[in-house]
């Protein structure tokens, strides 16, 4: 039961014009810049004259990824990476991605944002025409289904296609093959994924902002429903299932994008300003001081701060060396660890009217406590802002949530929740001014399912939610 959203994965590829040692650090820096999309374990698949080699462990990238391991690692013009945090499969070195497999006609790499939601029944078909599965990983399914077309077609791009009218879900796919290296968006594009170049090489990544901390240009996002295929120094673009209803995960902009990325035409960083600008006209209140709950508030609590007019200050001394509270494997070391994140400064808040914004509210025992401590601390009312809907219901695409009856806005009024986690006041963004913000995206479209229970796409019906993500098929 995690106290936090928990984010999904990140990817990063590069297609070079000639083999290069500098590939393995390019990589590992693209996919830093990536590291907030999944701190469990990570990994990099490199393509050496169609050989692919690869290294994957659990932790972070500057653990994995010493110099001693990259001096290792063969050069090559053909990368791709992963960070993962585990929405299916434990939490394991073998469910660490790349995927890589050797099959009939050569070698093949994947890497994957997203969850599928046919997962087990084609994990059942597969096991039923003799495929053996290692991991947990629905990445592994993706794998099995584009080797299996592959039998059957001329090209890897052939497969790919073929699987995509297979797989349901969310997926941003990258793709090493022995000659060629290919992202793929699944139609609705739940998930980012953009391109880019730096000099003649072309970049692909999860978000603009690992090609920002490489100095590459950003270039485009790859479409929903495309297949973008990179060979002979060559960028081909196949727009294969264009006509889709869009889904874009509007979490992305409100939590685990970076503020300094920009998706699909809409800066993140811009984004949560104007949620928090909403939230300022939408639920005002009279008090002293504007702050936010470090880091996810931050830019939210600026846009509320510029509106009414009220300071905005710093409230929490947020230590850099403790981990994140949805890690740890028992409430009572996450509540620990909470105490050991935030510290409130009393000389700040003693005496004061607060508005506290944060980006969402999920079980509410994190909010529950930061509000306590501000008021041990000498703060005189604390009113709770979130540049959110209320989050009622699960997702299915690519982030591991509670169960609804653990989400405390699922069966609880807003005057409920208020009373329970000890607020003056509580109010959230509304989804009519959600909808107003993302009016200029490019996709046109987005799932906010988490806080209506209405999906772009049917979810599975038999498996609960829980069970879902934790399977082990």
């Amino acid at each position: 039961m995690f106290d936090e959203l928990k984010e999904e994965c990140g990817v990063f590829g590069i297609y070079s014009k000639e083999p290069k040692e500098e590939l393995i650090g390019q990589v590992c820096v693209g996919l830093s810049a990536l590291q907030h999309r999944g701190e469990e374990s990570c990994g990099v698949a490199i393509n050496e004259d169609g050989i692919i080699h690869f290294h994957k462990d659990v932790g972070l990238v500057s653990e994995v990824f010493t110099k001693e391991v990259q001096a290792t690692i063969p050069q090559g013009k053909m990368a791709i990476g992963h960070v993962r945090y585990s929405t299916t499969g434990v939490s394991k070195k073998e469910n660490a991605q790349p995927m890589v497999v050797r099959h009939k006609k050569g070698n093949l790499a994947v890497v994957h944002n997203g969850n599928l939601t046919n997962a087990v029944e084609l994990k059942r078909e597969l096991e039923e025409q003799g495929a053996i599965f290692t991991t947990t990983s629905d990445t592994e399914i993706i794998c099995h289904v584009i080797v299996r077309e592959r039998l059957k077609v001329d090209s890897i791009e052939e497969a790919v296609k073929n699987t995509m009218k297979i797989i349901k879900g969310a997926y941003s796919l990258l793709i090493l093959s022995p000659q060629k290296l290919i992202a793929v968006r699944d139609p609705q594009g739940f998930r980012p994924l953009c391109m880019g170049h730096l000099g003649e090489d072309i970049v692909l990544a999860s978000e603009s902002c690992a090609l920002d901390i490489m100095g590459a240009t950003f270039d485009r996002d790859i479409e929903p429903g495309e297949v973008v295929t990179v060979v002979n120094n060559e960028v081909i673009s196949d727009k294969f299932l264009p006509n889709e209803r869009k889904g874009m995960c509007v979490f992305e902009y409100i939590y685990f994008a970076r503020p300094d990325s920009t998706i699909d035409g809409i800066n993140v960083h811009l984004f949560r300003e104007e949620a928090g600008r909403y939230l300022a006209k939408q639920a005002p209140v009279d008090a002293d001081i504007v702050a936010a709950v470090p880091d996810s508030g931050n830019d939210a609590a600026l846009g509320y701060s510029k509106q009414s007019k009220i300071p905005y200050d710093i409230v929490f001394i947020k230590s850099k060396y403790v981990g994140r509270t949805f890690i740890q494997n028992t409430q009572s070391k996450r509540k620990k660890l909470v105490n050991l994140k935030l510290n409130p400064l009393k000389h700040t808040v003693k005496g004061k009217k607060i508005v506290l914004v944060d980006d969402s509210i999920v079980r509410g025992t994190t909010i529950t406590r930061i509000i306590k401590s501000l008021k041990e601390a000498g703060a005189l009312e604390v009113h709770i802002r979130v540049a959110s809907p209320p989050f009622v219901d699960v997702c299915y695409f690519g982030t591991d949530v509670d169960k609804r009856e653990n989400l405390i806005a699922h069966n609880k009024t807003v005057e409920e929740i208020r009373q329970e986690i000890g607020a003056d006041s509580l109010e959230y963004l509304s989804l009519d001014s959600l909808k107003e913000i993302t009016k200029d995206c490019h996709v046109k479209g987005f799932c906010d399912g988490c806080f209506t229970g209405k999906y772009p796409i049917e979810v599975p019906k038999n498996i609960d939610k829980d069970k879902f993500e934790k399977i082990q098929f």
